[in-house]
């Protein structure tokens, strides 16, 4: 196409899978529920009336809650979870063969806000609305029936050479009448996409129409003949019975027409060339060797779709070689064709003249079938070369936005195809732009700059020589993942391969790879106090520890049980030793990290001694009452009763070594909330513990497990 022009795809899915509903249902679920980019004004759901006057174009118009979604290759389902997830998008449907999904968005969500995010996101190559369009015809006097269109042209001279014979051209529309006597002989079994069926049957008759621009029958004694006369018309129907089509149906329509023989695809359609769905698909039909014409549309005034390698794209021209006053223009033109007063067949076996670009596009598309029919080896970007080059010039010198590359002219297109078949021995250029060396990890996003004389149709990433990804569909790139990869330094080489095979070799770029590894180490901890001797009493046990990352939890164990827990910072414990026996004790420490690694401290042995020979000491208290058992489950809410006998001077209840009640005096009652002290289905051990002197703190004891 022309030097103007940039890479850009897209995609399509089955209607019929989206509503499986009655037809007249779908229709209304369909314009009630669409979103428009003018919501001040309702669109008509229906094709304007034939008229001498051009259709104005209707407000474009989405289906709500849904968006379009390319990845790049080899982009990871985690990461692109991570980039989706968080706007509460919904997988509904990759489409078949294509690297594009159809998301659907919550109720009430505002999918035009939220494709502008994602937009912003490097992680996405494309992210559009699923728009719906109508045809590109307008209808002229139905009297004027000469077809004037096919000398202007010069169809003829290129007839001398080629006339689509062996070439598939599928018209992706409303349905073709197969049974039509001017387009029957031409006619191959297609797809239904919008009802996910056989049936290509012209449910509208714009198709009809459109076909027999393209490739009506000639030398059969009725009508007049198509551009392509001697090429097989491939029917697909994308739309609905009102003729609107959304661009996933038209991307869908354009990978099966890929898949079973078309070389050349006609979509005529307001505003397809504005999609990067289609023309992700577009891009698909051109790594398998054909390529997809679209009409520019009949808003009679400028279109801002930017330019694109995968389509080209037409605009419409009169009979003295004028642009037609209903035609668009802009810079994603490529060519212009005759489109005003074409003579063509109509459903249910007639004809009639009509016009629009969505006539100027099957008569391009068909000149398309003619070189391919001239040299079947011919890459999609001779192709766009040999149209572009081969054009009468019309407006300003060179190209322009009104007529393209000039006006289509198909016998020099066919002749210049016959002089210069060849074949195709350059090899593509191609260089790796991001990342350019250093370090890297995770999802790396890998960017790469090429271009080829015919066109590049495939590139692969290989790792340390290996291939890693390989991507089909341009803009080429490629997410790497290196989640699982060991650190360390790896050899990136991108190869871009074109439609003859021809190779091209990126310069290697070296990354160091460093993603952050699992912590295996675990925290060391020491008692630093006491270090030994006799203890009695409540003894303060302190300690020391570190980690590489960070200690989360402490615990204290004597004699192997756990008698006390810390998290956060804290340094020390305060053990009870008052209830014990005398006799000797081994304390252990332990720490913890995040990761779950244990440190352990060496063992502390400590004698503890609490008798007193002292005949006049007062005994110790004793607890009369608790009303917890050992081992019991407890509920959410549990009421605690502990009566002492009346040497009790102070009663503590704690759980896990953590105080959750005091009271002064010989009783205490308590409604403990179980919940707080650990989540349902723990382990809990319950603590009371009395005093008769409160300076002496501690006198007796009991220890009861619940859970």
């Amino acid at each position: 196409m022309s030097n103007a022009k940039k890479n850009h795809l897209s995609f399509s899915c089955h209607l019929h899978y989206l509503f499986h509903l009655p037809v007249f249902l779908f229709l209304l679920i369909c314009f009630s529920s669409s979103g428009y980019a003018n919501p001040g004004k309702q669109p008509h759901p229906s094709i304007q009336p034939e008229s001498a006057q051009a259709v104005i174009a209707a407000p474009a118009r989405w289906a709500r809650s849904r968006l379009l979604v390319i990845p790049r290759a080899g982009l990871t389902e985690k990461e692109f979870d991570n980039a989706i997830r968080p706007h509460g998008v919904k997988s509904r449907h990759k489409l078949k063969r294509l690297n594009a999904h159809i998301y659907e968005l919550p109720d009430g969500a505002d999918e035009v806000k939220i494709m502008n995010k994602l937009k912003k996101d490097r992680r996405f190559k494309a992210v559009e609305l699923d728009q719906l369009v109508g045809p590109a015809q307008t209808v002229s006097d139905p009297a004027f029936n000469s077809s004037w269109a096919l000398p202007k042209i010069q169809a003829p001279a290129a007839w001398d050479i080629a006339n689509g014979s062996g070439v598939t051209i599928a018209v992706l529309d409303t349905g073709v009448d197969g049974t039509h006597p001017d387009l029957a002989a031409n006619m191959v079994p297609g797809w239904n996409v919008y009802d996910s069926n056989s049936d290509t049957s012209d449910v509208h008759g714009h198709g009809t129409k459109v076909a027999g621009a393209a490739a009506a029958s000639a030398n059969n004694g009725t009508g007049s003949a198509g551009v392509a006369w001697n090429a097989r018309i491939m029917p697909v129907r994308i739309a609905a019975p009102n003729a609107y089509a959304y661009f996933s149906a038209m991307a869908e329509g354009i990978r099966w027409a890929a898949d079973n023989g078309a070389r050349v695809a006609n979509i005529s359609y307001d505003g397809a060339a504005g999609s990067i769905t289609v023309q992700s698909a577009a891009n698909y039909m051109r790594s398998k060797g054909g390529v997809v014409v679209v009409a520019a549309g009949n808003s009679g005034g400028q279109i801002t779709h930017a330019p694109s390698n995968a389509l080209i794209v037409a605009s419409a021209t009169d009979s003295n070689d004028k642009l037609a006053s209903w035609s668009s223009y802009g810079p994603s033109v490529d060519v212009s064709a005759p489109g005003a007063s074409i003579y063509t067949t109509t459903r249910g076996g007639g004809y009639s003249s009509v016009s629009g670009t969505s006539f100027s596009s099957p008569i391009v598309a068909a000149t398309t079938a003619l070189l391919f029919s001239t040299d079947p080896n011919l890459a999609p970007g001779d192709v766009d070369q040999i149209l572009t080059s081969s054009t009468q010039d019309l407006g300003e010198p060179g190209y322009d936005q009104y007529f393209g590359h000039g006006r289509l002219n198909a016998g020099g297109a066919v002749q210049n195809t016959y002089a210069r078949l060849n074949v195709d021995n350059s090899a593509p250029t191609i260089n790796i732009t991001s990342p350019t060396g250093g370090t890297v990890s995770g999802d790396v996003l890998v960017d790469v700059n090429y271009s080829d004389n015919k066109g590049v149709v495939r590139v692969e990433l290989f790792v340390n020589g290996k291939k890693a990804i390989v991507d089909t569909q341009p803009p080429f790139a490629f997410a790497w993942d290196t989640s699982e990869l060991a650190n360390g330094d790896y050899t990136l080489v991108a190869y871009a391969f074109d439609a003859a095979g021809n190779q091209g070799t990126s310069s290697p770029v070296k990354v160091t790879v460093k993603n952050t590894e699992a912590d295996t180490t675990p925290p060391t901890i020491n008692i630093t106090s006491p270090a030994g001797g006799t203890v009695s009493g409540s003894v303060l046990v302190s300690v020391n520890f570190s980690d590489n990352v960070g200690v989360t939890r402490t615990e204290l164990h004597v004699n192997g049980s756990k008698i006390a827990e810390n998290t956060g910072t804290a340094a020390s414990f305060t053990w009870n030793t008052t209830t014990l026996a005398d006799g000797s004790y081994t304390l252990v420490a332990y720490a913890f990290d995040a990761a779950g690694n244990r440190g352990t401290s060496s063992p502390v042995v400590v004698s503890v001694k609490n008798s007193d020979n002292n005949p006049q000491k007062a005994p110790l208290p004793k607890i009369n009452q608790f009303s917890l058992r050992d081992g019991e489950k407890v509920s959410r809410f549990e009421n605690v009763k502990v009566k002492a006998d009346i040497h009790a001077q102070e009663i503590t209840l704690k759980v896990n070594g953590n105080t959750i009640a005091t009271t002064r005096g010989n009783m205490l009652l308590y409604r403990w909330n179980t919940w707080e002290s650990a989540p349902r289905g723990s382990t809990l051990s319950v603590t009371v513990e009395v005093s008769e002197d409160l300076s002496a703190r501690l006198s007796a004891s009991e220890i009861r497990r619940a859970v």
